[in-house]
């Protein structure tokens, strides 16, 4: 009576393709992580912007103060978290504008977003005390 099965090369090739293929998933799912946080960091300092000129009525038409204010620290935080915490979110404030920034994870560029309504994907940050995205 002749039992059949799997030799021991059938199987080692079998387990090789099988990781060679959880490779390649992982892989994709490293890329899609880390779109996913960027998508994150962008809508948390879209939100600023809507914060902010709700703070600039509330404190009577200045800007001076936003990146100090509770709300807005909220979404600082959420930035900072949503890019897994590498990199801090940069916000600077002067009475006439403001403007924040994070790190993206992406294509290692700049997130910026300010009180003019910019927001803008920059190749390097904006600088300290900046308040404007240039």
């Amino acid at each position: 009576m002749k039992t059949r099965g799997f030799t021991l090369i059938e199987l080692l090739v079998v387990i090789a393709i099988i990781g060679i293929l959880a490779s390649v998933v992982l892989a994709s799912l490293n890329t899609a992580r880390d779109k996913g946080e960027d998508a994150a960091i962008k809508s948390s300092l879209n939100n600023a912007r809507a914060q902010a000129e709700l703070y600039y009525d509330d404190e009577g038409r200045t800007y001076l103060g936003v990146c100090a204010d509770p709300k807005f620290a909220e979404i600082i935080a959420a930035a900072t978290a949503a890019g897994g915490g590498a990199a801090a979110t940069n916000c600077d404030d002067v009475a006439a504008g403001w403007a924040m920034e994070k790190q993206l994870n992406q294509d290692d560029e700049f997130y910026c977003v300010d009180s003019t309504g910019t927001a803008v994907q920059l190749a390097a940050t904006k600088g300290a005390d900046a308040t404007a995205c240039n």
